[in-house]
C-alpha cells in the first residue's frame, strides 16, 4: 500500500498539528523527511529541516498554548491543502489569531516532504515583543 494514501495523509496532518499544539517538538521532527524543503511567505528561497525546525522550536518556546481552527482541508495526490486559524497566546499573554493557508506534500516513505505556507506576517508580530 502507497504512504499516500488518503487515510496516511489525513493522518499524518492530524499528528503533524496535534503535535504543535502539544508543544511536542521531537514528533514534528520524526514526521518530517531529512530533505524536507520549507518554504513561508516572504522567504527568498527554502528552509532546509535544520532551519524549518528552529522556527517551529522558536514558536513552541514563545508561546505558552496553540490551537489550530481547521477551516477546510482538501486531499490532493500526495498532500493536502488547509486552511486554519492558528491561534496561540505569547508568554506575556499577547495573543495572536492568524490566517494560514498550508500546502504539505507527503513522501512515499510518508514523511512528510515539502511545506509551503502562506501568511500575512504581520499578524505574528505581537509574540515578537
Amino acid at each position: 500500500m502507497p504512504a499516500t494514501t488518503a487515510e496516511t495523509i489525513v493522518n499524518m496532518a492530524d499528528r503533524l498539528f496535534g503535535a504543535i499544539e502539544r508543544g511536542d517538538f521531537a514528533a514534528v521532527g520524526r514526521m518530517w523527511s531529512g530533505d524536507i524543503a520549507v518554504w513561508r511567505v516572504g522567504a527568498r528561497r527554502d528552509n532546509d529541516k535544520a532551519r524549518a525546525l528552529r522556527v517551529i522550536d522558536w514558536f513552541i518556546t514563545a508561546t505558552t498554548d496553540r490551537r489550530y481552527e481547521i477551516l477546510d482541508r482538501q486531499l490532493f495526490g500526495a498532500g493536502f491543502v488547509q486552511q486554519h486559524i492558528l491561534h496561540a497566546t505569547g508568554h506575556a499573554g499577547q495573543s495572536i489569531s492568524m490566517r494560514v493557508c498550508i500546502v504539505i506534500r507527503v513522501g512515499e516513505d510518508g514523511l512528510i516532504a515539502r511545506i509551503d505556507e502562506y501568511f500575512d506576517p504581520a499578524e505574528i508580530a505581537p509574540l515578537l515583543d
